[in-house]
Parts: C-alpha cells; sequence; structure tokens
C-alpha cells in the first residue's frame, strides 16, 4: 500500500457520474439524464479504510453514497465501449460523501464534494475478479443499519458507456478513479433527512468486491 493510506496511488484526477442510478433518480424526482452527468472530485479528498471522515466546520447537511470506483489502468483515449472495459485496472468501494448545504448553495458541486476526507476507497480488486460490473450488489449501512441496497445493474449508464464517455476528449490515464454514481437511499432522500453525524459508523458493501468501513468525526478546534 503507497504512503499516503490509500490502496492506490493518489490518481491525477477524479471523475464522477451524477444521477447515474434510475432508483436514485426515481427517490430524487428527477428525469434521467440522455448523458452522463460528470463532474470532478479533487484528489485531497480521498481516505482509505478506517480512516476518519471529518465533518467540516463549513458544512452541517453531509452525506453518504455508496458507489463502485473503477480505477484506470492503462491511457484511455476515445476508446469504444466495446473496448473500454480493457482499460480497467480493477473495482474498489468507495463513500462519495457530499455536503448538500454547501453543495446546493455554491450552485455546482465541486466544493461540496471535495472536502478533506470526503472520499473514501478502497479495497482494490484485480478487474478480472469482476466479470460482469453490472450485476453486483452494492449497499450502504449507517451504524449498522442498511440505508441503500440496491444493484449496479440500475446503473442508466453502464461502466463501460461511462469510460466511452469520458475518453471522448478527455484522456484517462492510469491510476485515474472513475466513481459510477449512487443508487437510492441517500440521506438528501429520507424524510427526515438522514446526515452524518461525529460517531457514525459508514460502511460500504460491494459484491465481488468487499466491503469499505470508516468512522465519522466532527473537525476538532
Amino acid at each position: 500500500m503507497p504512503d499516503n493510506g490509500l490502496p492506490f496511488a493518489r490518481p491525477s484526477k477524479i471523475v464522477c457520474v451524477g444521477l447515474n442510478y434510475r432508483d436514485h433518480a426515481e427517490e430524487s424526482g428527477m428525469e434521467l439524464p440522455s448523458r452522463p452527468l460528470l463532474f470532478a472530485k479533487w484528489p485531497n479528498s480521498l481516505i482509505g479504510p478506517g480512516e476518519a471522515i471529518v465533518l467540516p466546520e463549513q458544512a452541517t447537511d453531509v452525506d453518504y453514497e455508496a458507489e463502485l470506483g473503477v480505477l484506470i489502468g492503462k491511457r484511455a483515449q476515445n476508446v469504444t465501449v466495446a473496448e473500454a472495459l480493457d482499460y480497467v485496472a480493477g473495482y474498489c468501494c468507495a463513500n462519495e460523501v457530499s455536503a448538500r448545504d454547501v453543495q446546493f448553495a455554491d450552485g455546482q458541486w465541486t466544493r461540496g464534494k471535495s472536502f478533506d476526507t470526503f472520499g473514501p476507497v478502497g479495497p482494490i480488486v484485480p478487474a478480472d475478479q469482476v466479470l460482469d460490473p453490472q450485476a453486483l450488489g452494492i449497499r450502504c449501512l449507517l451504524n449498522g443499519e442498511a440505508v441503500q441496497d440496491s444493484s449496479t445493474a440500475q446503473m442508466v449508464f453502464t461502466v463501460a458507456e461511462v469510460i466511452a464517455f469520458i475518453s471522448d476528449g478527455i484522456t484517462l490515464e492510469p491510476g485515474d478513479l472513475i466513481l459510477t454514481g449512487t443508487p437510492a437511499g441517500v440521506g438528501l432522500g429520507r424524510k427526515p433527512p438522514v446526515y452524518l453525524a461525529d460517531g457514525d459508523m459508514v460502511t460500504v458493501e460491494i459484491d465481488k468486491v468487499g466491503s469499505l468501513t470508516n468512522p465519522v468525526q466532527r473537525k476538532k478546534h
């Protein structure tokens, strides 16, 4: 494992896909996108398994998002959907933590999703251990209770389609990370909303990939 505590070297970029699960779009009351909705998450957000998600002073509505992470293994430029999975080195569990109040107040998503520690990832499994990335159960447990329980079959755009779309004009480099969207059950969509709090424990589980657990703590002065 690299010295930075991550299960892989720090990527040059993290590309995220918004509203990429049918059940999540339904709970959000939003129409399915006609093309992948991309946004950036900065590498400073990344932490490894067991490290703490730190709630910043600037945010009160911090949400969990269980996601399948895709680690790129070789340079991908203008690749086709048919060949896209050949560029995947591995898959990982990811928690695409989001400060909803900051995200919506800013009018764009980058800052609210890129606070330090807002990108737990790991473990990495080699791509050849996941024969079909569109047939994986994906769950999030908050203090042991399942709050998200879905399947990557719910993705609007498949992993291969996402890689092909990104690589059409944005070259993906080895070590780059793609976060492929979150299913229904996020805290924002609950009534009343459920947000992360000091002392919480949050776990992302993905079939054939593994489990990622991180404690939550309020930033100390």
